[in-house]
């Protein structure tokens, strides 16, 4: 979904919603509130009941927030962050490892529309796990089981059961379903 001509109430909204969640998580990262807490805010942010049994280290950044999804036993660890606009979605048992990105959001190429925004949702499948410092492009599925590792910057979707690595990420392993 490429954004070019969103109207000014769109986009005011998008402001106004994106300024909310930039507060809420500068007081939710300034504290050392407990898990309750964690999920009371981060449901407010993503306007969704987060589970008991989803876990998250702070800091934790967002820009928007509000189109973050997140399943039952999600585990999210510190300096993870989420640019969320076109849509993240993290399936139940899904492990974020340390200071990943996910990104939903892209520009265009063309300098003649570089700050219009293209919107392309992202999936983690269940059971997936992202490494730490791995990087999750717009439009991408990372497959149930996958494994991306640490490091890796994935630009295409991953299939499920396998392990990839590098970049741009490749699969250097497939892993049985268990």
């Amino acid at each position: 979904m490429l954004m070019e001509h969103a109207s000014l109430e769109e986009i005011k909204e998008i402001t106004k919603t994106a300024l909310k969640t930039q507060d809420l998580l500068q007081r939710l990262n300034s504290s050392a509130a407990p898990q309750e807490e964690i999920r009371q805010v981060i449901g407010k942010i993503t306007r969704q009941q987060i589970d008991d049994s989803v876990e998250i280290r702070l800091p934790i950044r967002s820009d928007y927030g509000a189109n973050l999804r997140i399943g039952k036993g999600v585990f999210i660890n510190s300096g993870v962050m989420f640019t969320d606009l076109g849509g993240i979605t993290l399936a139940d048992h899904v492990l974020v490892g340390p200071n990943a990105t996910i990104i939903s959001v892209n520009h265009p190429l063309d300098p003649q529309k570089r700050h219009e925004v293209e919107m392309k949702p992202v999936l983690i499948g269940e059971n997936a796990w992202l490494g730490a410092n791995s990087t999750i492009l717009p439009g991408v599925t990372v497959g149930r089981n996958a494994v991306v590792a640490a490091g890796a910057v994935v630009t295409k979707d991953v299939p499920a059961n396998t392990v990839v690595a590098g970049v741009p990420a490749k699969i250097i392993k497939e892993i049985g379903e268990k």
